[in-house]
């Protein structure tokens, strides 16, 4: 339980502020800017949330980090391809941006294990 609000509080902070911003710009007719920080907010809850994960000590981290991927990938991947910040015109394009969330999520994990690693020590 305690894991489980300790990741609604680290996604759903961000979530909220920048919903709000999202809200006042959607109010001011800043409709692109308004749904670009909206659908921001929402990828930071789930990053947020998902988190958590790598603190289940009983988990090997390999295990942490796939299902970290796998979560992810059913929460951020849709995100992506409904945001409109990509050409969405065909399974081609899907993939595409199937290929950047990898990539992306890759170099993020990669260097957020290097540091955590050396602030372990």
């Amino acid at each position: 339980m305690k894991l489980l609000l300790s990741g609604i509080m680290r996604g759903g902070i961000p979530f909220i502020i920048l919903g709000s911003i999202a809200f006042v710009l959607n109010t001011q007719n800043k409709f692109q800017e308004a749904k670009g920080t909206f659908f921001t907010a929402l990828i930071l809850l789930f990053v947020g949330v998902t988190t958590v994960i790598y603190e289940i000590d009983q988990w090997s981290f390999a295990k942490q980090s796939l299902i970290h991927f796998l979560l992810m990938f059913i929460t951020v991947y849709p995100v992506l391809l409904f945001s409109g910040w990509f050409p969405l015109n065909n399974l081609k394009d899907a993939l595409l941006i199937f290929l950047y969330f990898a990539i992306v999520g890759l170099v993020i994990w990669s260097v957020l294990a290097v540091v955590f690693k050396i602030i372990q020590r």
